[in-house]
């Protein structure tokens, strides 16, 4: 999903060229979208209305609501920062930083499905899939600008997905519907990514640009995010925020590789490394795989 979504939104900047109003616009979408299944649906309304209550009491901190605002700040380093360092080199820190920061989040058992033992089996796993992603764009790494501090922020830009992913967890833990948590996440991101669109026109770094008048495809983004982060809240509390993130590397480049396929982009090939980078990415799910053992408090 999130291949597609990748595909959707890039084509969608592209053709703005702007790529911010794109990630603002994608955001935008999928509230809509998201809103119109909220009001017709009771569940995500009892969800909402559950997640309030049980703020209100004092069991869920009111900060741990911005969940969204993590996915905008993701959104909004990506753009800022792929033009720097690439797509490649970005893909890399990024899933290095989700990676690291899943190992802390699940021994901490902010996911809200307990706490998880940093062994090194998932150690090994993790840095398996690192150096996965790292094989799979190994042809794409030429010629990059290399820039330490722009490849720093990609991976606080991952680490931020990391804790979003599991604060989404704990939140629909008390949703107990996981499109309610889709909703408060595209709430609170879409205003964040409003105010920072906001500032950069104001400071004169950006204005708006009108609108694709297609292909229509490329403002599909929004709902495929709604349906990704409504099934990540639910998934993420049992399988834990480094399996679920394993996984997810996996089917993102084999998701990447049937697009390649069957959809090609100009000047894009499939090459080895890709193909050999997937295999190697699903060794480190079977080396992580495995029921993880609850940590003794």
């Amino acid at each position: 999903m999130i291949a597609v979504q990748a595909r959707a939104n890039g084509e969608l900047s592209a053709l703005l060229d702007n790529a911010p109003q794109a990630a603002l616009i994608s955001f935008s979408s999928g509230l809509f979208f998201v809103v119109i299944y909220a009001l017709v649906s009771k569940k995500v309304r009892h969800g909402m209305s559950e997640l309030f209550a049980a703020v209100k009491s004092g069991l869920l901190p009111r900060w741990r609501l911005l969940a969204g605002a993590l996915g905008g700040s993701f959104v909004a380093l990506q753009t800022s920062i792929v033009p720097i360092i690439g797509v490649a080199l970005y893909s890399v820190a990024s899933i290095a930083g989700q990676t690291a920061v899943s190992l802390f989040v699940d021994r901490i058992g902010l996911t809200g499905g307990g706490p998880k033992m940093i062994s090194p089996r998932r150690v090994t796993a993790a840095v398996i899939t690192v150096l996965a992603v790292l094989l799979s764009v190994w042809d794409k790494l030429q010629g990059v600008d290399f820039s330490i501090f722009a490849v720093f922020l990609a991976g606080c830009a991952g680490a931020l997905v990391g804790v979003q992913r599991a604060l989404n967890g704990q939140i629909n833990e008390y949703s107990k519907e996981s499109y309610a948590t889709s909703l408060l996440n595209f709430i609170t991101g879409t205003s964040f990514l409003a105010l920072f669109l906001s500032g950069l026109i104001i400071f004169g770094n950006n204005e708006l640009k009108p609108l694709p008048t297609g292909p229509l495809w490329i403002y599909s983004g929004g709902i495929i995010g709604v349906i990704y982060i409504a099934f990540t809240s639910l998934i993420v509390q049992h399988l834990g925020v480094l399996t679920f993130t394993l996984v997810s590397v996996g089917g993102n480049l084999l998701g990447s590789l049937l697009l390649d396929l069957y959809l090609p982009t100009e000047g894009i090939s499939v090459s080895w490394y890709l193909v050999s980078g997937i295999a190697m990415t699903y060794l480190g799910v079977l080396v992580g795989g495995g029921q993880s053992r609850r940590a003794r408090r």
